[in-house]
């Protein structure tokens, strides 16, 4: 095992590692949720404060229906963002995905990429889902380019479904199913 692995590592790739989140995470997330360029892209309207992020990582960490993760970079241990899957709902193998890279310079790196991908892997393969979705704001033109690479479809847009900073945007909606990503036929 490579000497900076850390040994709670859950999922892991070539780049990066997903490990469960902890109380220890919390001052990360916290300047996460709290930066201005983040909040933009990912709704966070109210500040957060210790107390309420200790609460996130309760219930994060003890719910049914997700499963959450810190990035971490495989080569130095860093924690560079948060993903993980909710409302997952296995009666219809569906599930929603997340992911925020909240170290501006581990982005464009290919950690996104390969965390994306993991839990994918992990979504598809191991919990059994057959579709995954995701909302993204409509002037994140980054995100929605990032989705559509993997395989992501879109599949429709809440208009002016978002409001930040005195402004409205559409909100769109994407998703892919099992056999997309693994380039495969559709199940009968």
């Amino acid at each position: 095992m490579p000497e900076n692995l850390n040994p709670n590592s859950f999922l892991r790739g070539n780049l990066v590692t997903l490990r469960p989140v902890e109380m220890t995470d919390a001052p990360l997330l916290q300047k996460w949720s709290n930066d201005p360029e983040l909040r933009a892209l990912i709704g966070e309207v109210m500040p957060s404060s210790r107390k309420d992020i200790d609460m996130y990582i309760e219930k994060t960490t003890s719910s049914t229906d997700r499963v959450w993760f810190m990035i971490e970079v495989k080569e130095t241990g860093q924690v560079i963002g948060e993903a993980g899957l909710l409302r997952m709902f296995p009666p219809w193998r569906t599930t929603d995905l997340s992911i925020i890279l909240g170290e501006e310079s581990s982005r464009g790196q290919g950690y996104g990429t390969e965390a994306i991908r993991l839990l994918l892997d992990y979504a598809f393969g191991a919990l059994n889902f057959h579709r995954v979705s995701i909302g993204v704001v409509g002037f994140n033109k980054n995100a929605l380019k990032f989705y559509e690479k993997i395989g992501f479809k879109r599949e429709g847009v809440q208009r002016d479904g978002y409001f930040f900073n005195y402004h409205f945007s559409d909100f769109v909606m994407l998703s892919i199913l099992e056999n997309e990503y693994y380039g495969t036929k559709p199940l009968q």
